[in-house]
C-alpha cells in the first residue's frame, strides 16, 4: 500500500464496513414499489404523495431497525479502530443508515467512534457533502482523508469530494472497484497505512 501523501484523518462507511448487514434491498424495493434502477432514496424522496413518502419511509426504518438490532462487529473492526486511535488520527462514520438504526449499531457493537452523520445531517451518499463537512471540521484538506466502504456509491462519495477511495471487497472482487484507489479484503490490511503514520509523526 504505497500512498504518496500523508493520511490526516479516516472516514468510514458502516454497513458492510464495520458491521454486518443483512438488509433485503430487494424485499424493501418490492414494499414500497421502487424499481431496480432507481435509488431506494431518490426514490422515496420523490414521491408526490405524502402519504405514501410517510409509509415508505416507514418501511425503511422498520427494516433498518431489525438489522440493527442483529449487527454483529467485521472482521477486525476493533482492532483496526484501535490502531488508528493510537496513531492519533481522527475518525468518523458517514453512512446512509438512519440515526436511530446507526445509533444502535454503534451502541451494541462498542464503535469507539463519537462522530456519526447519516442521510438525515447531508445528502445521501454519493453526494459528497457529508465527507466534505468532515473535512472541514476537522480543517484538513479532503486529499489527506481516506473514505473505506463496500459499495459503488462510497466509492462514488470519496472521488466526488476528492479523498482517498478505500474498497473493502471481503475477497470478493467487484466489477467497479477498479474506481477505488485502494482494494482490501479485510480490516487488518489497513494496519501498515497507520503504522506509517505513526513513525512520520
Amino acid at each position: 500500500m504505497n500512498l504518496p501523501i500523508h493520511i490526516k484523518g479516516i472516514i468510514f462507511d458502516l454497513d458492510g464496513t464495520l458491521v454486518e448487514s443483512s438488509l433485503d434491498f430487494s424485499l424493501i424495493r418490492q414494499q414500497i414499489g421502487c424499481p431496480e434502477d432507481i435509488d431506494l432514496l431518490i426514490y422515496v424522496e420523490k414521491l408526490s404523495c405524502k402519504v405514501a413518502q410517510s409509509k415508505a419511509n416507514q418501511i425503511i426504518l422498520e427494516h433498518e431497525y431489525q438489522d440493527a438490532m442483529n449487527a454483529k462487529p467485521i472482521k477486525g473492526m476493533t482492532e483496526i479502530i484501535e490502531a488508528i486511535s493510537h496513531a492519533n488520527i481522527p475518525t468518523a462514520i458517514v453512512t446512509r443508515n438512519s440515526l436511530a438504526a446507526s445509533k444502535m449499531k454503534v451502541k451494541q457493537n462498542n464503535i469507539a467512534i463519537d462522530h456519526v452523520l447519516t442521510r438525515e445531517d447531508y445528502p445521501a451518499k454519493p453526494a459528497p457533502d457529508a465527507l466534505l463537512a468532515i473535512a472541514a471540521q476537522w480543517q484538513i484538506h479532503p486529499q489527506h482523508i481516506i473514505y473505506v466502504g463496500d459499495y459503488l456509491y462510497d466509492i462514488q462519495a470519496a472521488n466526488n469530494a476528492g479523498m482517498i477511495a478505500c474498497f473493502i471487497n471481503h475477497g470478493i472482487e467487484s466489477d467497479y472497484q477498479y474506481l477505488a484507489d485502494i482494494v482490501i479484503e479485510e480490516l487488518s490490511q489497513l494496519q501498515p497505512l497507520f503504522t506509517k503514520n505513526t513513525q512520520h509523526n
